[in-house]
């Protein structure tokens, strides 16, 4: 899932590279938190959030083939948009 969710991001953003996404695990839920640079958080996040939710939406569809459960983390500066899925 990590390299499914780098892959995708990568190819939106202006600065791959700068790209940090964090796996780990809590009570049965993969939780990934990506990272970026902040003049790649508009894109990622995108307008009213599109973006950001069919990146988690496409996330939550290999989740559902994989039969895990996930959550994915965009975290910036100040604040963090979460969902659980």
């Amino acid at each position: 899932m990590k390299e499914f969710l780098e892959y995708i991001i990568k190819e939106i953003v202006t600065k791959p590279e700068s790209i940090e996404i964090d796996e780990g695990k809590e009570g049965g839920i993969f939780i990934y938190k990506i990272r970026a640079a902040e003049e790649d958080m508009g894109l990622l996040i995108g307008k009213e959030g599109r973006t950001i939710k069919s990146i988690k939406n496409m996330a939550k569809a290999k989740a559902i083939k994989d039969d895990v459960r996930i959550s994915v983390i965009l975290e910036e500066s100040n604040s963090l948009q979460n969902d659980q899925i």
